[in-house]
C-alpha cells in the first residue's frame, strides 16, 4: 500500500503526479512510480533489470526519515534519475545528461537514511544546513572506521551533492561546500584511479578448478544431456490412466528387452526398486496412480512381475545406463555418477551451469554482467575468429553490442549452457523447469561447484580444489595476469578487457589487472622458460638439418652459437663422456648456453640484456628505472642488429609491402601522407631485402 507523508511547507519543483523514470528507456507496459509515493520506488519491470541483479536492488527506499528528510530524498533521487529535467535546468543546475543507474540511486539515498541516522544518534538539529563542518567531518570518520575509505566515497559524494543541487532543493539543502576546492577524493586521500585491489586465484585453486569445469563441459555434459532429455521425453508422454490402462501398459513395457528396471542406490550398492520412477516410465503420472502399492493384491502382482526382471538382471541404476567410465581416487573404474536419478538430474544440471559459467568467466575475461547477458545462440565470428556477442553495460550508457573473442572450448560450453537454460533468451539462467526466470547469483554459482566437486570427488575422479574465496571479478583479473608476457598480449588483453579507448600499455587499469601475483610467480617463470626453451630447441634442430632459421646479423649469432653447441657436444663424444647419438647432450648444453632471444609474431630480439649494444628500440629513450631488455614498443626490425626476420615472418612482411604500394597507388593522397607511407614502405624494403639476400 502506497503511504503519504504530511509535506513540509517548502513546495517541491516536482509535481506530486509526475513518474519519476523520465530519461531511462521503459519496458512495453512499464507504469512507474510518482513523485508523491513515499514509502518506497519500485523500478522492477519499469526499466530493464540486467540479470545479474537481484530485484531487491531496484527498489528505492524512503522509509525512516522524516517528512523534510523524506522530501529531500525523493527530490535527490529526482534528479539523479532526470538530470535534464526542464524544473531541474530551470533551477540552473546542469548535469551530464545519462542518469544514474537505479541501483546507484537505492545506494546514495541509503546514504542518506544512515547520515539521518546518525545526526539523530548525535543530537544534530533536524536541518542540515544548520550542522557544522565539523559534523560533517566526524560523519566522515565514523564511515570510515566501518568500512574501507573508498566505501565512503559514496558519502562524500552525497554530501557534496547536497550542496551542488541546493537550489532544485525544497529544504534548501547545504549553503557551503564543508570542503570547498577539494574534490572527493581528495577529502579521503583517496587516488582518483585507486589500485586494483581485486585478487587473484592461487594457482593451487585455479588449476583444479578450471580442469573441473572443463571436464564436467566435455566428458560428463553429454550424460546429463542425454538423461535430460530421457527425463522430459518421460514426463511427457505419462499421463493420468485407469488401473486397466496400466496393467495394459505394464505388460507392454515388460515384454521389451530394451526396458530395464531403474534401482536406488544404497551406499555403492544397488537398493531397491525406484517405484515412483518405473511409473513414470511406463507412462502412469506417479500421483494419480497407485500401481505398485502392496495394500492391495493387483498391487502386489504387479510387483512380482516387476521383482522377477531385477532376479533376471534386467536392471539400471536411475534414469539412463552406461554413464562414462572414470578413474577415482581408489585407483578403480567406475560410472562417473552412482544414480542419476531426477533429483539428482537437477543437481547435476545445476553444477554443469555453474561449470560452463567458471570455465566461460575465466577464459574469455568478460565481466559477471556481460556473461550473464549472452543469449541462446550469442556465438558468432567477427574478423574470422569466433566471438561473444554481449552488451556491455559498464560505463557506457549506450549499452553498446560487444565481441568478446573466444577459444573454441568456451564456444562448447556456451552452446551446452543454452541447452540446459530455461529462460526463453538467456544462456546463463536457471537450470530447472520449475523456473523460467534468470535464476542464480553468479557469486554463489562459484562457490556451489567448488563444494559440489569436493563433495563427490570420490565418485568423479576430480582433484579436491582447495577453499578460497572466488569471486566472478577474480577470473577476469587472474586471466589478464596470466597472459600478460606473451608478445603483444598488452594490446589483445587491452581489447578483450574493452579498455581500447587509449593505448593499453598508458591505461592504468589494463595495467593493474595484468600486474603478477606472487603466489603465481614461479608458475609463470616455469612454463615461459619451457616454452622459450621449446621453440630455441625447435630453431637448433632447424639448423642441425640445414634449414633456414632466419635472416639478419641476430640470425648470423644464433648460427654461430648452436655451431659452438654442437662442436662441444662432439668434443664430448669423442672423448667418450657422451653417447654418440644422444641429442639430450646437446639440448643440455644448450640449455647452458643461454642464448638470450624474445619471440615474435612480427620479428625474434636476441637482444643481450647485459650488453644491449646495438639496440635500436634504446637509443634517445627514457628506459623506465629497474626496466632490463628492450623496448618492445619502440622495435625496429628494419635497422636492428638484434632483430631476426625468421622464415615465418617472411609472408606478413610480403602482404604488408603489397597493402603499401596499393594505398600508394591511390590517386589524390595527401603529400603529408603520401611520405609517410613512402617511409614505412622502404622499412619493409629493407626488412624484406635481408631475407633476399
Amino acid at each position: 500500500m502506497t503511504k503519504h507523508l504530511a509535506l513540509p511547507h517548502n513546495r517541491s519543483i516536482f509535481r506530486d503526479d509526475e513518474p519519476v523514470i523520465q530519461s531511462h528507456p521503459m519496458l512495453d507496459g512499464a507504469r512507474p512510480p510518482r513523485f508523491d509515493n513515499t514509502e518506497c520506488w519500485d523500478i522492477n519491470g519499469v526499466v530493464r533489470r540486467a540479470p545479474n541483479m537481484q530485484a531487491a536492488g531496484m527498489r528505492v527506499w524512503f522509509r525512516d526519515l522524516s517528512p523534510e528528510w523524506n522530501l529531500m530524498a525523493r527530490e535527490l533521487a529526482m534528479v539523479w534519475f532526470n538530470p535534464r529535467h526542464p524544473a531541474v535546468l530551470a533551477r540552473g543546475l546542469h548535469l551530464p545528461a545519462a542518469p544514474l543507474s537505479p541501483v546507484t540511486v537505492a545506494q546514495r539515498i541509503g546514504h542518506l537514511r544512515a547520515m539521518a541516522a546518525f545526526g539523530a544518534s548525535q543530537g544534530l538539529p533536524a536541518s542540515l544546513d544548520d550542522w557544522t563542518d565539523d559534523d560533517f567531518q566526524e560523519y566522515v570518520t565514523r564511515r570510515c572506521e566501518t568500512g574501507e575509505a573508498t566505501s565512503a566515497l559514496g558519502h562524500v559524494h552525497l554530501i557534496k551533492a547536497l550542496y551542488r543541487f541546493r537550489h532544485a532543493l525544497a529544504c534548501g539543502g547545504l549553503q557551503r561546500d564543508p570542503w570547498p576546492g577539494v574534490s572527493t577524493n581528495a577529502v579521503l586521500n583517496q587516488p582518483i584511479v585507486p589500485d586494483l585491489k581485486t585478487p587473484v586465484i592461487a594457482p593451487e585453486t585455479w588449476f583444479p578448478l578450471v580442469r573441473a569445469a572443463w571436464t564436467y563441459i566435455s566428458v560428463f555434459a553429454p550424460d546429463i544431456l542425454r538423461a535430460k532429455s530421457h527425463w522430459q521425453d518421460i514426463q511427457a508422454r505419462a499421463q493420468q490412466i485407469s488401473t486397466a490402462e496400466a496393467d495394459r501398459l505394464l505388460r507392454a513395457w515388460v515384454t521389451d528387452p530394451a526396458h530395464l528396471v531403474p534401482l536406488h542406490v544404497v551406499g555403492a550398492a544397488e537398493g531397491p526398486v525406484n517405484w515412483s520412477l518405473l511409473c513414470w516410465m511406463i507412462g502412469a503420472q506417479p500421483r494419480h496412480a497407485r500401481l505398485f502399492e502392496t495394500a492391495s493384491r493387483p498391487g502386489r502382482e504387479r510387483r512380482a512381475v516387476v521383482e522377477r526382471l531385477v532376479a533376471v538382471g534386467r536392471t539400471q541404476v536411475g534414469l539412463v545406463a552406461d554413464l562414462i567410465q572414470v578413474s577415482r581416487p581408489d585407483g578403480l573404474r567406475g560410472p562417473w555418477h552412482d544414480s542419476l536419478q531426477p533429483r539428482d538430474l537437477w543437481l547435476e544440471c545445476v553444477a554443469l551451469r555453474n561449470a560452463c559459467y567458471v570455465f566461460v568467466a575465466a577464459l574469455s575475461m568478460m565481466r559477471d554482467c556481460e556473461i550473464r547477458e549472452i543469449v541462446k545462440g550469442g556465438v558468432v565470428e567477427h574478423y574470422g575468429t569466433p566471438a561473444l556477442k554481449s552488451t556491455k553495460r559498464k560505463l557506457d550508457p549506450d549499452l553498446p553490442t560487444k565481441h568478446w573473442w573466444i577459444i573454441a572450448p568456451v564456444a562448447d560450453a556456451i552452446d551446452v549452457v543454452s541447452q540446459l537454460s530455461q529462460h526463453n533468451e538467456l544462456a546463463f539462467a536457471s537450470a530447472s523447469p520449475r523456473s523460467t526466470g534468470e535464476g542464480f547469483v553468479s557469486g554463489h554459482a562459484v562457490t556451489d561447484f567448488i563444494a559440489h566437486v569436493n563433495r563427490s570427488r570420490h565418485i568423479t575422479g576430480l582433484d579436491e580444489i582447495p577453499q578460497q574465496n572466488v569471486t566472478p571479478h577474480m577470473f577476469r583479473r587472474t586471466m589478464a595476469m596470466l597472459t600478460k608476457d606473451f608478445p603483444g598480449s598488452e594490446i589483445a588483453v587491452g581489447m578483450q578487457l574493452k579498455h581500447a579507448a587509449t593505448r593499453a600499455l598508458a591505461n592504468r587499469t589494463t595495467q593493474g589487472y595484468m600486474d603478477h601475483d606472487p603466489s603465481w610467480t614461479r608458475h609463470l617463470d616455469t612454463a615461459i622458460a619451457d616454452r622459450r626453451f621449446q621453440r630455441l630447441k625447435d630453431l637448433y634442430t632447424a639448423d642441425s638439418r640445414g634449414e633456414s632459421i632466419g635472416f639478419g646479423p641476430g640470425a648470423e649469432r644464433m648460427r654461430e652459437a648452436f655451431a659452438a653447441v654442437r662442436q662441444q657436444a662432439e668434443t664430448l663424444r669423442s672423448t667418450g663422456k657422451a653417447q654418440r647419438g644422444d641429442v639430450r647432450v646437446e639440448f643440455d648444453l644448450l640449455r647452458r648456453t643461454r642464448i638470450s632471444i624474445r619471440f615474435g609474431k612480427l620479428n625474434h630480439c636476441t637482444m643481450n640484456d647485459a650488453d644491449p649494444v646495438g639496440a635500436k628500440c634504446l637509443e634517445n629513450a627514457v628506459v623506465p628505472q629497474g626496466h632490463r631488455g628492450p623496448l618492445l614498443d619502440r622495435c625496429q626490425p628494419s635497422r636492428c642488429v638484434n632483430s631476426v626476420l625468421g622464415p615465418e615472418h617472411l609472408p606478413i612482411w610480403q602482404a604488408e609491402r603489397s597493402s603499401l604500394i596499393r594505398l600508394l597507388d591511390t590517386p589524390k593522397i595527401p603529400k603529408n601522407r603520401r611520405a609517410l607511407l613512402d617511409a614505412q614502405l622502404q622499412d619493409v624494403e629493407l626488412v624484406i631485402k635481408r631475407a633476399d639476400q
